[in-house]
């Protein structure tokens, strides 16, 4: 058995009893999905505190910056772990719906199926991010609550041609540009709330209907997140995170059709390289463009158009790379830590952001309460976060012997 929830080109069927052949499996993409999800996994070495406590070590500083998100415009390495996962889904659309026809699934029963995951994919975001609240906590800025309400979407569109969703994704990404431009900008002088006045990550002029909240995303939110049993009236979501950016996010998603296309097709694997290239320089390159001419920012907390472009690039660029070196030079096997996370990226999320507190608590009480002070105050989380990180891996490792594969 092998089953990933957005990428089931983990584990597709080598043959096919409907007489359809299935397409076969991908190891780079398990291995890119294992790297984005080590990459979520890893915050629990807290680099920034390492950083903290060596202020004039450059080395750790710029650990700290790529384990960080940044403020508000521009990139770290640590803000392409959600597009990387909401680009793989779609690179996996391909292959999933090409083997269930291949079993000989309906139409019906694949909309079913869909329909189920996306309901499972929000609810299990949703639960996730009430884990230490007193109730509830109705939020959809999660990673997978954003897939789950673009995911309809996508499946749809998977049914139409390469020119249909070029389509589909520009006037999306335009669209949502639109509307955002379109609305008004706050009277001069005003202070965005959970924003302190005159911070310095602030737009002006055109740009700044993609300020921290004041945008169409924020007015949103605020009647949107009213609707739900809260604790406390929502008015603002202190990171600048957004309902509304599932919309982009389907962008996302599209873009990773394409790639997930080119790996289906007939192409040479040369040919799918420079594809995965061309497209990723190009993607970027418009982002830039965008950002630096003022027309729209790249933002990943609201998940800009720009951010979709840039973003988008970026992911085409990991891809191909990993498909380069694992599937075209055939080092697969040195990326085996990797494809365990990746092969079960549902169970690496949960266990990541369910039990790692558990685990951390667990280490504290079995090994005494200063056992993470081995090699000094100053790398305490690092310790703490190494033998976190491992714990969680093997538990992965198990049920990849096992073959216990985490389905949506």
């Amino acid at each position: 058995m092998n089953a990933i929830p957005l990428t089931d080109t983990a584990a597709l069927p080598r043959s096919s009893t409907a007489g359809v052949k299935a397409p076969g499996r991908i190891a780079s993409v398990d291995i890119y999905r294992g790297f984005v999800m080590l990459l979520m996994m890893m915050e629990v070495l807290s680099l920034h505190r390492v950083s903290d406590a060596l202020p004039d070590s450059g080395f750790w500083s710029f650990l700290a910056f790529h384990q960080s998100h940044v403020p508000w415009a521009g990139c770290s390495l640590h803000d392409m772990i959600q597009p990387s996962f909401s680009f793989l889904v779609g690179v996996a659309l391909p292959f999933s719906m090409a083997a269930r026809l291949a079993k000989g699934s309906s139409i019906a029963s694949m909309w079913r199926h869909t329909i189920t995951r996306s309901l499972i994919l929000i609810g299990l975001g949703i639960f996730l991010r009430s884990m230490h609240s007193e109730q509830t906590n109705f939020t959809f800025e999660d990673t997978l609550t954003m897939i789950g309400l673009g995911y309809p979407f996508l499946f749809a569109l998977g049914f139409a041609g390469t020119r249909a969703r070029i389509i589909a994704c520009t006037a999306i990404l335009f669209l949502f540009w639109l509307a955002f431009a379109l609305y008004p900008l706050p009277v001069a002088g005003a202070v965005a709330p959970g924003v302190p006045a005159g911070w310095e990550h602030n737009f002006e002029g055109f740009a700044a209907h993609w300020n921290k909240n004041t945008s169409l995303a924020w007015a949103f939110d605020t009647w949107f997140l009213n609707l739900f049993p809260r604790e406390a009236p929502f008015l603002y979501n202190g990171g600048g995170y957004a309902t509304l950016s599932f919309i982009p996010t389907l962008g996302t998603m599209i873009l990773g059709t394409f790639a997930g296309e080119a790996l289906k097709s007939e192409k040479t694997p040369a040919q799918r390289i420079r594809f995965f290239l061309y497209c990723g320089i190009g993607l970027l390159g418009v982002g830039l463009l965008l950002h630096v001419a003022g027309i729209n920012p790249i933002v990943k907390r609201i998940w800009t158009p720009a951010w979709t472009l840039a973003s988008g690039g970026g992911c085409f660029l990991f891809l191909a790379f990993f498909y380069w070196i694992a599937d075209v030079a055939g080092y697969k096997s040195a990326f085996f830590f990797l494809t365990v996370i990746g092969t079960n990226s549902i169970a690496a999320y949960v266990i990541a952001d369910g039990l790692g507190g558990f685990i951390k608590q667990s280490l504290h009480i079995h090994l005494g309460q200063n056992y993470d002070q081995l090699l000094g105050v100053p790398y305490a989380t690092l310790v703490q976060g190494a033998l976190v990180l491992t714990l969680e891996w093997l538990i992965l490792y198990w049920m990849y012997r096992k073959k216990i594969f985490i389905k949506v």
